[in-house]
């Protein structure tokens, strides 16, 4: 008998190890002997299972990716900050500063004009200008799927407009014309405030500066809630279509700047990429707003699949292979850079199929950029980084408050006779510590609470590693609710 069940044994085993051996013949033949494995799915297991090498791995992946998310958001932040700050210096400024009163109103972008200049801001903040603001739109919906799942429509809609209208009435109401003054000064001929203050309600629009960014998100926050209201599932449907992204994040982005050529394109040839409206309340630069639909829509179905699961996987191709996207950025923004010189020296005749090139060139090259950064962050920046952290935590406050100090700044540094890079770091420095102050102190007053809300943290980024990643198992939600929207 002793031979019998040994042999038995030797024989099921060697019929396990067979690559063509199916799962039936397998529990047929070594029905108590087989040794369990990670992926095993017994059909006799306990009702609580116990945690296994997937389960694990999968909460360290959604720890990772938080902490990236969490960390993109404090770098994002300071890179919006360096764009604002570097734009008195550019190169290809003309040498005066341009009229208040006198359309296209170029001063909305460039509100002070310093005499030193440096060509290398002139290519930060082109890039900056082609990929920055669209990534900030895609990161902002990655959480929205899941908080209307949660809150329901109604609860979600006064939340986001407390969070988002509040904020941005105030920054046109009171922000705005504190940050414009010096913009106003530079050129006038009266530069007393009754003056300063008849010209600005004088203007055909209300200045919006940076704050563009907050109304449009609260508008495309009030599409989302419509759509989980008339289609539920369409979200959800659209995520499904992601699954491949982990692995294939080149089929994600042919589909993506497929579908923004076709929105961006013909409204860049309708309205050029410079134009901006020049009446009313809500500032927009009409090429720009489907495009930023589009990125919308595709962080939210990223973020309905699941944020470990899909293209922002910590262990995804997207992570791996930063690299060649670096490499992707920095080809396209050089060919979009290049056909844009060409279209400025020949812009008299409006070249059709020049333009067209121009404006394709744009979506690979704000596509390519956003990748980058995303899989530099996912490769890098899993790790703890208080500095980050804090931040992050600080950031919508900070982007609020920015632009005031940004353009006062630039202003005081005139007459001061420092070579332009000396001069930028300066202001950004003074910029970022000051906007990380007042939105510190802001915090302890009502008026601010209710103004910025209560500091959002990463609850990964303040666990240590083991405590971070114990989450249930059965827990498919992403790893932290609201991480990086501003």
């Amino acid at each position: 008998m002793v031979i019998e069940r040994s042999l038995s044994i030797a024989r099921s085993l060697v019929f396990a190890n067979r690559p063509h051996a199916t799962m039936p013949e397998m529990a047929r033949t070594v029905p108590q002997f087989r040794t369990r494995t990670a992926t095993d799915r017994d059909p006799v297991a306990p009702a609580r299972p116990t945690p296994t090498i997937d389960s694990a791995t999968s909460s360290d992946a959604r720890a990772k990716c938080s902490l990236a998310l969490n960390n993109m958001r404090g770098m994002v932040i300071v890179t919006v900050l360096a764009f604002h700050s570097f734009l008195a210096y550019l190169g290809f400024l003309g040498p005066k500063p341009f009229p208040f009163d006198k359309s296209p109103f170029e001063w909305r972008a460039f509100p002070i004009v310093d005499s030193h200049r440096w060509s290398g801001f002139d290519i930060f903040c082109a890039w900056q200008d082609v990929y920055l603001m669209t990534l900030m739109f895609f990161l902002s919906a990655l959480f929205t799927w899941s908080s209307l799942s949660r809150k329901g429509s109604l609860k979600f809609l006064i939340e986001r407009f407390t969070r988002l209208g509040i904020p941005y009435v105030f920054a046109l109401v009171v922000l705005m014309p504190i940050a414009l003054y010096p913009a106003y000064r530079v050129t006038a001929a009266d530069p007393s405030l009754a003056a300063y203050w008849q010209h600005y309600r004088a203007l055909p629009f209300v200045p919006n500066g940076p704050m563009w960014f907050l109304w449009q998100l609260l508008a495309l926050t009030v599409i989302t809630a419509a759509l989980y209201r008339i289609a539920p599932r369409f979200v959800t449907f659209l995520g499904r279509r992601t699954a491949s992204a982990k692995t294939h994040p080149s089929h994600f982005f042919i589909g993506l700047t497929a579908a923004s050529a076709i929105v961006y394109v013909p409204m860049a040839m309708i309205f050029t990429p410079m134009n901006w409206s020049n009446h009313g309340i809500l500032a927009v630069q009409f090429c720009r707003p489907l495009h930023y639909v589009v990125y919308y829509l595709a962080g939210l179905a990223v973020g309905a699949y699941g944020l470990e699961r899909g293209l922002l996987a910590p262990d995804g191709k997207l992570a791996r292979s930063w690299a060649t996207w670096l490499g992707l950025a920095v080809g396209f923004q050089i060919l979009w850079m290049g056909l844009s010189g060409l279209a400025m020296i020949d812009a008299a005749s409006h070249p059709l199929l020049l333009n067209v090139a121009v404006d394709i060139a744009f979506v690979l090259a704000c596509a390519s950029g956003g990748f980058f950064v995303m899989g530099a962050c996912l490769r890098f920046a899993t790790r703890p980084s208080p500095i980050l952290n804090n931040l992050a935590g600080k950031s919508f406050g900070m982007y609020l408050f920015h632009y005031v100090f940004v353009v006062w700044l630039q202003y005081a540094l005139l007459g001061v006779a420092l070579f332009a890079l000396a001069k930028a770091m300066i202001v950004l420095a003074g910029t970022l510590l000051l906007a990380w102050a007042t939105t510190a102190a802001m915090r302890f007053i009502p008026f601010g609470s209710l103004l910025l809300g209560s500091e959002r943290r990463s609850l990964t980024a303040t666990l240590p590693p083991r405590q971070a990643t114990r989450r249930p198992e059965n827990d498919t939600r992403p790893a932290e609710q609201g991480a990086v929207a501003i």
